[in-house]
């Protein structure tokens, strides 16, 4: 049994995470101010801390005794990023500064950080491999991935073992259907339930990979496991097959409506061979199937 910590326990991901860690009879402790993360998500097993990551003087003592943490922490999403570049940079890059001085301080064995596919902006070729030159698109992207670099220097400076995760739009179980912080999934299921036209920016051509939160999870148990990694590591966590956003809306179906476009990647596609090479993972989840269940659960 380890001692693991989650930033950002109460959110989407996190929250599925702590749900998989005490599920594996760890012991968990989570991190969350609750601006984005929800109560109701939180594992009444877990102990929680409200505390914000920007607080170092208030986090570091939570550390103290920790096997693992992992840091999911942050300022969501690329379009709150451009609207408000000043809070994105404050949470997801002087709350992970902090989160990795916590975690040297205390001599954590691993930080497993939560990076995004985001940091690769466009690209001229598919798949997308790890040792492509990054080209962010928004704060959030480039925040990212100054984040993964920061884990790579505190592992070569301080000794610290970290490894980062290209998160590659993840769906699934509490994922988010309003506000800011939704990402088309969330937008046209949330649109359906409220019977109105589901919202496609530009043509709908665009492609992502759609990556399930089991998935995901897993992904992050077996980086914190894994004796291959802990040396600043960057790790693709996609599913390695792709669907237009037109595809995706046909999928739930029912009326749509296009919207001015805006700035983003016009494909994401990962490549999962490093992720299966260094921690044995690989996707489970397949979304044209999870999604009939889905469908079913929320009356759609």
């Amino acid at each position: 049994m380890s001692k693991c910590l989650v930033t950002g326990g109460a959110g989407f991901i996190g929250s599925n995470l702590v749900d998989e860690l005490i599920k594996q009879k760890h012991q968990v402790a989570v991190i969350d101010n609750l601006s984005t993360g929800k109560k109701e998500n939180l594992n009444p097993e877990a102990r929680f801390y409200k505390v914000d990551i920007r607080n170092l003087e208030e986090i570091k003592p939570l550390f103290k005794g920790m096997d693992y943490v992992f840091h999911l922490a942050a300022f969501p999403r690329v379009q709150p990023s451009i609207e408000d570049p000043a809070t994105a940079n404050d949470i997801n890059l002087n709350g992970t500064v902090n989160v990795l001085i916590a975690a040297r301080d205390a001599k954590v064995k691993k930080v497993v950080y939560s990076a995004s596919s985001s940091a690769y902006g466009d690209q001229t070729k598919m798949p997308l491999t790890e040792d492509m030159p990054a080209h962010p698109l928004s704060p959030y992207g480039l925040q990212k991935y100054v984040g993964e670099l920061y884990c790579r220097l505190f592992t070569e400076i301080y000794g610290l073992p970290t490894v980062s995760l290209r998160y590659f739009n993840a769906y699934g179980k509490r994922q988010t259907l309003e506000g800011a912080y939704c990402l088309v999934m969330g937008i046209f299921v949330s649109q359906r339930l409220n019977n109105e036209p589901m919202t496609i920016t530009g043509d709908g051509n665009n492609r992502r990979d759609y990556t399930s939160v089991i998935d995901v999870v897993r992904a992050n148990i077996l980086a914190a496991k894994s004796d291959k990694v802990g040396h600043g590591e960057v790790i693709n966590i996609g599913r390695g097959s792709n669907f237009s956003v037109n595809e995706l809306a046909a999928m739930i179906g029912g009326p749509v409506k296009h919207i001015e476009p805006r700035i983003e990647p016009k494909e994401t596609l990962a490549d999962n061979s490093l992720a299966k090479k260094l921690l044995g993972w690989q996707p489970t989840v397949d979304l044209s199937e999870w999604l009939k269940g889905y469908k079913k659960e929320i009356g759609l």
